[in-house]
């Protein structure tokens, strides 16, 4: 299989990269290792500032980016073993099986109705659960369900369900070869593990959650029917958020600012007084970073609309007998002194960790990283997309923390880089 640019990774990012590049006349593979496109994104409720519908921006050029007649899009594989032959960059796609048949999949979810296994679902990060067998979410694309082989019972229901025989328990793992002119990187971010955190009670305490947990409360698609605090489905009247949750944090071993969780959080409390118009919000915070266009206007309505903000360190979280949390942390703008607090549902707005996936698709040489690990642009002033090696790109949080627009215009820059780097080898 023969491309022009071999694209790793399916976010707004690749997706970006893709379409740029197609609608320049050039074949695109784009790779994906989860069972659909659309990254982080698509989990969105709203965009930071304008208050826009994620799903609204990112469907549409999801459904572009699979039709697109000059893109082969390949979801639920890896890419291996790339190296530099003759001038091209040669491996291969690991295409991991799915033990369903996506040519013949309809996407009824017959099956997962069927299926007795009840496991978490990490697409709503595990606030409720999902079938053995089932479709990722409801705008995946494609819409093809997965057998969750590790939990299930092979018991046959979904087998028996399936009006297009399509489930098929003989698959295996296949190596596909590849062969393309250049690469771009588009591997995206990690989540920072909030129960690395201990003394911020994750896992242990109920009503501490992550900002993801809470982002999945305030979508359409949400797990429930309101906001509620996951120790006992209660609506919470007093909700804090804890910014610089394993971020601009030494001790955990990621100094940088991760530039959203400011904004996010302030997102976050704006579209929790539309949900919970009698909750107090207060947001913990070491500094606010609003940069961007609107960002500053965005964050003084939100305090025109009553949400209180202390700038403060907290130390450590503890639980009463009802649930409730209390915060410990340094008054810094005013006493200096210690304090306590009391909230019903506390929010870690967990910052961004570098992906180093990308490792894994090159045999031999890699694209240089700096000291945190993000794929390290030869040129950041110049052109932030070009990496030490030629004919490899990177676009977007492969390269280092971004907000959305930044991603979209690094991926843009990344596709004109590397279609430069075509018409040249022509």
């Amino acid at each position: 299989m023969q491309y022009d640019t071999l694209v790793i990774g399916g976010g707004i990012a690749g997706e970006e990269a893709s379409l740029s590049l197609a609608n320049m006349g050039f074949k695109v593979l784009l790779v994906e290792k989860d069972y659909s496109i659309g990254g982080k994104m698509i989990h969105l409720s709203k965009v930071f500032p304008t208050l826009d519908c994620s799903a609204c921006i990112s469907t549409p050029k999801m459904s572009e980016t699979d039709r697109h007649p000059d893109i082969t899009v390949m979801t639920y594989c890896e890419v291996r073993n790339l190296s530099r032959t003759n001038g091209r960059y040669l491996g291969e796609v690991i295409k991991k099986p799915r033990y369903v048949k996506e040519e013949d999949c309809t996407g009824c979810q017959l099956c997962e109705d069927a299926c007795p296994v009840n496991v978490q679902d990490q697409y709503q990060y595990d606030l409720v659960g999902r079938k053995a067998v089932y479709i990722p979410f409801s705008v995946a694309s494609p819409r093809i369900a997965a057998v969750d082989i590790e939990h299930c019972t092979l018991c046959g229901a979904c087998e028996k369900a399936c009006p297009a025989d399509a489930i098929d328990f003989t698959q295996k793992e296949m190596a596909i070869p590849i062969e393309a002119r250049s690469v771009i990187i588009a591997t995206g971010y990690l989540l920072f593990d909030a129960a690395a955190k201990k003394q911020y009670g994750f896992g242990k305490f109920k009503n501490v959650v992550h900002s993801m947990q809470m982002e999945r409360q305030l979508v359409p698609t949400r797990p429930y029917n309101t906001v509620l605090r996951p120790g006992d489905g209660k609506m919470p009247d007093n909700i804090a958020y804890l910014l610089c949750a394993g971020s601009r944090d030494h001790s955990m071993g990621n100094p940088l600012c991760s530039q959203v969780c400011c904004m996010y959080s302030i997102k976050q409390a704006q579209l929790l007084m539309g949900a919970l118009p009698m909750a107090d919000i207060t947001i913990y915070y070491m500094d606010i970073r609003a940069f961007g266009k609107g960002f500053q206007e965005f964050y003084d309505q939100t305090r025109e609309m009553g949400v209180e903000f202390v700038k403060s360190r907290v130390a450590r979280i503890s639980e009463k007998e009802n649930g409730n949390l209390i915060l410990h942390y340094e008054d810094v703008e005013n006493t200096g002194k210690p304090l306590t607090a009391e909230h019903d549902l506390v929010v870690l707005s967990v910052g961004l960790l570098p992906n180093t996936s990308f490792q894994e698709a090159f045999k031999g040489q890699q694209p240089q990283t700096n000291e945190f690990n993000y794929i390290s642009p030869s040129d950041e002033l110049i052109s932030p997309s070009l990496t030490s090696m030629e004919g490899v790109y990177v676009a977007g949080t492969a390269s280092g923390p971004m907000d959305i627009p930044d991603t979209i215009l690094s991926a843009g820059n990344a596709a004109a880089e590397a279609a430069t780097y075509l018409n040249y080898l022509l």
